[in-house]
């Protein structure tokens, strides 16, 4: 079945297939995160330093960002069905590449793959909110996003598990069943999509760049993103190398459930969602910011002892995730015309932060230990802030 705009009045998104939109959004998306409490494991089987495996995740993160940038536009010109199988599997043989590395550049090389063709979250979002009737497209965003906010807190959870019992590589190869089950579920359930916009590949990227040189709002939120998700990169990157030493000495299925700290800061995010609703974004962002700064604040004061890690991993998740919500209502109200291609620019900029972050944090790590970590972490946010409080001018 393809759905066309003369088909914009009935009730195409069911709750059903909305559910189902989350769940693959969260099993997606939670392929770039598995690695997280594994990073020591993996060191141990590659006999390599902390900062050397810690770029498992700079590598992950810049394939995502670049696969956002080379996938998800395709959306606007392709039927996002099949755009989307098509990645499911591609995602399947990388996560097997990961789970056969048998050096450092085969695992760098496996997992920049996965992180390129993990982008199917950004997909199914816009694919959600064309299906849904326009009274209930808000509803049926928050579902999806919750979905994904989700997949990436518990994919730490399980795969600190897995790898516990069975060892990482299994955890990889498990995920690739999962993606595969996935797809072939997606195959008989998702609709087909009209194209509506008849630009060539070429045409649609050009689309992009001239995108961020019009819109001064679209890179100040941007840059303020990137900052942002770098801070929340630095501390997953290294908090396992942190648990895993003294005083800690946790093992990586007690490590994966800090994981789920991250929900309360989730359900306090969508709180925060609905203040944006209500209240100025930009002074929501600056408000988030602030709030990740004071988690910072606890984590290097207090990494040292269990309460200040939890207080520090629940304030960081709600700041963080609630700071990024308000940026997307920002870049949301630019222009109703172009959101997709305005969002792709955001999440592109969001991993490249990413990507540094983890870069940062783990050479941080090898260098000054957590105090290292903090810094660079307090630092990220501190000009976030500043960047955020310019906006509000």
């Amino acid at each position: 079945m393809i759905l066309s705009d003369t088909q914009k009045t009935e009730k195409l998104l069911t709750s059903g297939l909305t559910l189902l939109l989350a769940i693959a959004g969260g099993i997606s998306v939670a392929n770039i995160y598995y690695h997280q409490p594994l990073l020591n494991e993996i060191a141990v089987t590659f006999q390599t330093t902390s900062s050397s495996v810690g770029l498992i995740s700079t590598f992950t993160q810049l394939g995502y960002a670049l696969g956002i940038f080379l996938f998800v536009p395709l959306g606007d010109i392709k039927d996002k069905k099949k755009l989307i199988l098509i990645l499911a599997i591609l995602v399947t043989i990388s996560l097997l590449g990961v789970a056969s590395a048998q050096n450092l550049i085969w695992i760098y090389i496996a997992s920049f793959a996965v992180g390129i063709t993990s982008v199917i979250p950004q997909i199914i979002t816009p694919l959600a909110a064309q299906l849904a009737a326009a009274e209930e497209r808000g509803k049926a965003l928050g579902t999806v996003v919750s979905g994904l906010l989700l997949g990436i807190l518990l994919a730490r959870t399980v795969a600190g598990y897995i790898g516990y019992i069975a060892g990482w590589r299994f955890m990889f190869v498990f995920a690739a069943f999962i993606m595969l089950g996935l797809a072939s579920i997606l195959y008989f359930k998702l609709p087909s999509t009209e194209v509506t916009e008849n630009l060539t590949y070429k045409e649609l990227l050009k689309s992009v760049s001239t995108i961020v040189r019009k819109y001064p709002m679209l890179r100040k939120v941007s840059v303020t993103g990137g900052l942002l998700f770098g801070a929340f990169s630095v501390f997953w990157t290294t908090m396992v190398f942190l648990l895993e030493s003294s005083p800690y000495h946790f093992e990586s299925y007690q490590i994966g459930l800090f994981g789920l700290l991250g929900v309360s800061g989730a359900l306090g995010a969508s709180l925060i969602g609905r203040l944006t609703d209500k209240k100025n974004p930009k002074t929501v962002v600056t408000g988030c910011t602030g709030i990740a700064i004071v988690a910072y604040l606890i984590l290097s004061l207090f990494g040292m002892q269990i309460w200040g890690i939890i207080i520090g991993v629940i304030l960081l998740d709600l700041g963080i995730q609630g700071a990024q919500i308000s940026n997307s209502s920002i870049i949301y109200s630019i222009n109703n015309d172009e959101r997709s291609r305005l969002n792709c620019v955001f999440v592109v900029s969001n991993f490249i932060g990413a990507a540094v972050g983890s870069c940062l944090g783990a050479l941080a790590w090898n260098l000054y230990h957590w105090e290292g970590v903090c810094t660079v972490g307090l630092a990220m946010l501190v000009i976030a802030f500043g960047i955020s409080m310019k906006k509000m001018s």
